[in-house]
């Protein structure tokens, strides 16, 4: 399977992007926060790929980060989430935002996404409130590129060298502060909820700024 596809952009649109791979195009379709984020046309550029096999289409849908691709896949096991439906939510939320969403049963977010329904978007939540935590524990490590899988397909030489799409900020200090809590003893689900809500009112702060935070909202009330 292709997991990822280094090349040059030969052409862009919204919701997908042709890369040139040693004189080979291929259609990679993404999100629309993905495609604002690429660079120009003749520019290199690297996209973490996922391969959906029907019997009459083969489509390759493009991510910055293999965090990002992990969500798009736990996103396509929520019943009638396609993978249209899960890049219009992740277009709209991010991988942070998604996360956030799920871990608080934020339904109202993810309705926000074109063409998803309010009857779906608590679909998702409900369905991934329990699976999320795990995708947010290892959030920190996908989110670098440590090194190339296996799957890649070299760069040819371009024009002018051009690195990859940067990891979503933020993603390292959540993930980091959730292994945190769970290795204080709370349940997965708390302590996600409570480092979502933290992220979501400390934007931007450090792993050890989200670990107070969240435990000041962990804390016995009263």
């Amino acid at each position: 399977m292709i997991g990822r596809i280094a090349g040059v952009i030969l052409h862009r649109a919204m919701d997908h992007v042709l890369i040139d791979v040693r004189g080979v195009g291929y259609i990679v379709h993404v999100s629309q926060r993905t495609a604002a984020a690429l660079p120009p046309v003749g520019e290199a550029t690297a996209l973490y790929t996922d391969l959906l096999v029907r019997e009459d289409l083969l489509q390759l849908f493009g991510f910055p980060s293999p965090l990002e691709r992990e969500w798009h896949r736990l996103l396509m096991t929520v019943q009638g989430v396609g993978a249209k439906a899960s890049m219009a939510i992740l277009g709209t939320l991010g991988a942070d935002g998604l996360a956030r969403a799920i871990a608080l049963g934020d339904a109202a977010s993810v309705k926000a996404a074109p063409g998803v329904g309010p009857k779906l978007a608590q679909r998702v939540v409900m369905e991934l409130k329990d699976k999320a935590p795990t995708i947010m524990a290892l959030g920190g490590a996908l989110s670098v590129d440590v090194a190339p899988p296996d799957e890649v397909i070299e760069t040819p030489a371009p024009r002018r060298q051009r690195a990859a799409p940067a990891p979503e900020p933020g993603a390292a200090a959540t993930a980091d502060a959730l292994s945190a809590l769970v290795n204080l003893g709370y349940g997965q689900g708390e302590a996600a909820a409570a480092v979502a809500q933290a992220a979501g009112e400390n934007e931007g702060a450090a792993t050890s700024a989200l670990i107070r935070a969240a435990l000041k909202l962990l804390a016995p009330k009263g």
